[in-house]
């Protein structure tokens, strides 16, 4: 299945500044910049909710968006979201402009299937990648790759050459990357023995290094808004 496409009303005509974006926030919009396919950045404004609802469907960061910008619509995705370093909210919002007729590089994320068969019975199973890079056209990016572990063993992984991708989709990784491997379970002697070791590396704080983690903790903290005024400065340059 092919991303989505949805359609977000763009602001334009935002004022610059950290205090004026901390303002846009504060009433439920989020800042952002559009610009790509040698257009120069236009700053804009989005709201956050209409943005949350197009980055929660199937595609994820991979949706198409059609951004109405001033009465124009125009082919954009997600290029980059910044967040505030302590409270984790949306800061900033880069929209990248895209060409229907181009290929674009993305994340696919990877749905393993096929993970309770025999063959599996009483093995680890590790997944080493959770998303593929791959190249495809704006209308043929999928939601997911799907990789079966049906034919998984201790020998062999499955790798990424065992992956069955839809028609103009081309992988951007070395085929021999293992994507999941199996594992014979650690004993319960070899886990203990793990953990003696890892707890005799690990040396107690002294309150010195206590009142220095306090600290820095504090100064993360504090130093949230000038990050999120950073974050800012750095998206409108773009």
């Amino acid at each position: 299945m092919a991303a989505d496409q949805i359609t977000l009303t763009a602001e334009t005509g935002r004022p610059i500044g950290s205090r004026s974006s901390r303002r846009l926030r504060a009433e439920g919009k989020v800042p952002a910049v559009v610009y790509g396919l040698g257009t120069e950045p236009k700053a804009i404004a989005v709201e956050w909710s209409a943005l949350r609802a197009a980055l929660v469907t199937d595609a994820g960061m991979n949706a198409l968006i059609d951004l109405d910008v001033d009465g124009e619509k125009k082919l954009t995705m997600v290029y980059d979201m910044q967040r505030h370093p302590v409270r984790r909210d949306v800061t900033h919002v880069d929209f990248i402009l895209i060409d229907v007729n181009k290929t674009i590089d993305v994340e696919v994320p990877i749905v393993l299937e096929d993970t309770d068969g025999d063959n599996l019975a009483g093995l680890v199973i590790d997944q080493q990648l959770f998303a593929l890079p791959i190249s495809a056209k704006p209308g043929t990016i999928p939601n997911e790759l799907v990789v079966s572990a049906a034919a998984l063993t201790l020998d062999e992984p499955v790798r990424v050459s065992d992956v069955t991708l839809p028609a103009g989709v081309e992988l951007n990784i070395d085929p021999e990357e293992a994507i999941v491997t199996a594992s014979v379970p650690m004993s319960e002697e070899e886990l203990m023995a793990d953990v003696e070791d890892l707890a005799g590396d690990v040396d107690e704080p002294g309150e010195g290094e206590e009142a220095e983690g306090e600290d820095a903790a504090e100064a993360e903290a504090e130093g949230g808004d000038e990050a999120e005024a950073s974050a800012d400065e750095g998206g409108e340059e773009a």
